[in-house]
């Protein structure tokens, strides 16, 4: 695995316009994603990462991903069923 520089892309309008629709209060999801990525630069764990091979997930999708399972109390079994069931 190699860690190439993956700047977080921007949230579709049409995504951010329904999320913000849907929550109007905002949402703790929401916040947590535009917080993380100030956080984890990838440049900080570059040394972590071998040079060579299939590029790795960006360390803030990967604390993001790790912070909602745990908040929502899922096993990786039950999280993995969870993501397949709301994908509809």
């Amino acid at each position: 695995m190699s860690l190439p520089s993956q700047p977080l892309p921007p949230v579709p309008k049409d995504t951010a316009r329904i999320a913000r629709a849907a929550f109007r209060r905002s949402n703790p999801y929401m916040l947590l994603r535009d917080r993380l990525v100030a956080l984890f630069a990838d440049a900080d764990f570059a040394d972590l990462y071998p040079k060579l091979g299939k590029p790795a997930y960006a360390p803030w999708r990967l604390a993001l991903v790790t912070l909602m399972q745990f908040r929502e109390g899922l096993s990786d079994r039950r999280a993995a069923e969870a993501v397949r069931g709301r994908i509809d």
